[in-house]
């Protein structure tokens, strides 16, 4: 394995603990690979408002994965690419949400976010919205299975997961893997240099491409299947785990 020159890392599951927050002892272990010349990237599924603030925390200028690689930020503030999804296949993905009355459901676009409850006025004028990420969450298998298979069969997208019990879809192509890729072509390094950790399906790209895939110890056990290795859980400071143990040695 080549040294390490960024580490990119997923946030709910794997950054954040189970109540949104980033330890301490996480905070200290990125503080010091940043003062080793290493690049922390966030590369999440959130919407840049959500993941901003957590930035902002650890005072990161430095670049930003969100929404499953729908936007490449060379750093905060600053945007490099962004991946839109067709409003036609989002009014799709509504109206399969519709047919599935226990399923919540929510769509990222590029000035925020809308769900189930809070859906946008007038409520069939797609076209007005630029899209980026559509999701469903039900905790009832069958109906989670329906979907997948249905809006499998219609191509032209990246179907993965955050979670056992959600679905969500990005434009073919657009990857949390992706996006890496591109960003190792700004900072003139190899994959092999990446260290990538995270949890869900939505890492599992990334996971397998970098020089060094982590899984936690809180992984779907697919996640852990592709992993180089697996780690603690995101309640046992996993992120400090991988920066000493792996990416500074001690």
């Amino acid at each position: 394995m080549d040294s390490i020159k960024l580490i990119a890392l997923d946030m709910d599951g794997t950054l954040l603990n189970e109540f949104q927050e980033i330890s301490s002892e996480n905070a200290s272990w990125i503080q010091k690979a940043l003062d080793a010349g290493i690049t922390v990237c966030f590369a999440t599924g959130r919407g840049y408002q959500s993941a901003l603030p957590y930035a902002e925390q650890l005072k990161l200028d430095t670049p930003m994965i969100t929404v499953n690689g729908g936007e490449i930020w060379r750093r905060p503030n600053v945007l490099h690419r962004r991946s839109l999804m067709p409003a036609s296949t989002i009014k799709r993905l509504h109206q399969l949400a519709l047919q599935h009355e226990e399923c919540w459901f929510w769509s990222y676009t590029v000035e925020g976010i809308y769900n189930k409850e809070q859906w946008f006025e007038p409520a069939d004028d797609f076209e007005a919205h630029h899209w980026l990420k559509f999701g469903y969450h039900t905790e009832d298998d069958a109906s989670r299975a329906q979907i997948l298979a249905e809006a499998s069969s219609w191509g032209g997208m990246e179907i993965t997961n955050s979670s056992p019990w959600n679905l969500e879809m990005n434009p073919q192509g657009v990857t949390k893997a992706s996006a890496i890729r591109e960003l190792c072509t700004l900072l003139n390094i190899n994959m092999s240099q990446v260290a990538a950790m995270g949890d869900s399906l939505n890492d599992i790209a990334m996971i397998r491409e970098a020089g060094l895939g982590v899984a936690m110890g809180n992984a779907q056990d697919a996640v852990k299947a592709a992993a180089d290795a697996v780690t603690v859980t995101n309640n046992e400071d996993a992120v400090a785990h991988l920066i000493r143990d792996y990416v500074l040695k001690g």
